[in-house]
């Protein structure tokens, strides 16, 4: 008995130690590139670990704030984020990430799936090609427009936060590029809108779905340093020749991601 105490001990020792290890690198890079993680919490927790859907999208969630408001609170000492189109893209989000919430039960898997890789697939093929066409970029665009644009990011990562328990983060960071703003201005842009976004979510996933404590605390732990590191970090790699690559690499990412959603 007290043989299998132990092992069972140290394997729950090693689990804490793994997840803390995730959390600092997943911590580290979605923070410098403008993501909330919870998506890929959200497959850690149900493929690796085991966790039921419901528990997974409300640990997911709740694991990210953290690191969030951490990152979130350091770009906006460098300056970084613009407040103004963040908040553009908040008025829509806000209100999609609750209807989501409230709708998530009754929407198909498969069909919010095959939704949200159609989604991924055009807002990075968009962003490749803006990046290739430079004169797009050049082109002012109107208030209206712009306030529009803003508005049906929102709405798009508002429900992939309200209907599946993930950060949407792919889509605001597609948005905020398409609207204008550069290299790490917009990973910082959307760190900041994710933290309103996940902590809407976090409160109606919570409701229905219990929070796994004892994997959701390493991994919080360890995004807590990530998100320390990623703003510094970001200062670094703006002064190499890594953001003229940002756009198209993320474009192509975004795209991927959509095909892998709808296999």
């Amino acid at each position: 008995m007290t043989i299998l105490f132990l092992m069972k001990k140290k394997a729950i020792l090693m689990n804490i130690i793994l997840l803390g290890i995730i959390g600092l690198i997943i911590g580290t890079l979605v923070i410098l590139f403008g993501g909330g993680g919870a998506a890929i919490y959200l497959g850690i927790l149900t493929g690796v670990f085991g966790l039921k859907a419901s528990a997974a999208a409300a640990t997911s969630l709740v694991t990210v704030l953290p690191s969030l408001i951490m990152g979130a609170w350091r770009y906006y000492r460098q300056g970084q984020i613009n407040t103004k189109v963040g908040n553009q893209i908040l008025i829509s989000a806000i209100p999609a990430v609750i209807i989501g919430s409230l709708l998530s039960s009754y929407i198909p898997n498969s069909i919010y799936a095959w939704l949200i890789g159609v989604i991924l697939i055009l807002l990075g093929l968009s962003m490749f090609l803006q990046n290739r066409n430079k004169s797009a970029e050049s082109k002012a665009q109107t208030v209206n427009t712009a306030r529009l644009k803003a508005g049906l990011y929102g709405i798009l990562g508002g429900l992939m936060v309200g209907v599946a328990g993930m950060s949407g983060g792919a889509v605001i960071l597609a948005g905020l590029f398409l609207l204008g703003l550069k290299d790490f201005k917009a990973t910082a842009t959307s760190t900041y809108v994710l933290v309103f976004m996940s902590a809407t979510g976090a409160l109606f996933h919570i409701a229905g779905g219990q929070v796994d404590w004892q994997a959701g605390l390493p991994l919080m732990v360890g995004a807590l340093f990530g998100a320390m590191i990623a703003p510094k970090l970001a200062q670094l790699l703006a002064k190499t020749r890594i953001t003229q690559y940002m756009k198209p690499a993320i474009g192509v990412f975004l795209a991927l991601l959509g095909i892998k959603s709808l296999l």
